[in-house]
């Protein structure tokens, strides 16, 4: 990632609403077209809930968000915990009220993926963008 930066939050359910107002105010400081920030804080959101509320971790943990621009032009989204279990995509069924999240970043996102923090505790779930053209 081009300067990439960093925010770090409490593992709590607040959280959520701050990482997207966050990082809706850097996405315009970026000049982010409006399509790639709508994208990128819905998907950002589905990560940072998941990481907030489902992440077996320790009491008094952080969940990281890392985000910037790769070679000048992709957006790069990050979730850090410390969770130590890989997310999988659910198929939730008609009736269920959870379950959606990473079918929604598997679908909208250019790109997506997780892997083994480089500290050895927990993991990163990413996603990418590129902004539209035309």
């Amino acid at each position: 990632m081009d300067h990439p930066i960093e925010w770090r939050y409490p593992r709590a359910p607040i959280s959520v609403p701050r990482a997207r107002a966050r990082f809706a105010a850097q996405a315009r400081e970026w000049k982010l077209p409006d399509e790639t920030t709508e994208t990128a804080v819905l998907l950002l959101s589905e990560l940072m809930a998941n990481a907030c509320w489902h992440a077996r971790m320790p009491a008094g943990r952080e969940v990281w968000v890392r985000c910037g621009l790769v070679e000048g032009e992709r957006l790069r989204v990050e979730v850090l915990d410390a969770g130590l279990e890989s997310p999988v995509p659910r198929v939730a069924r008609p009736l269920d009220e959870s379950g959606r999240g990473l079918g929604i970043v598997a679908a909208l996102a250019g790109d997506w993926g997780a892997y083994p923090r480089e500290c050895g505790t927990g993991k990163v779930v990413w996603f990418e963008l590129a902004p539209p053209t035309g």
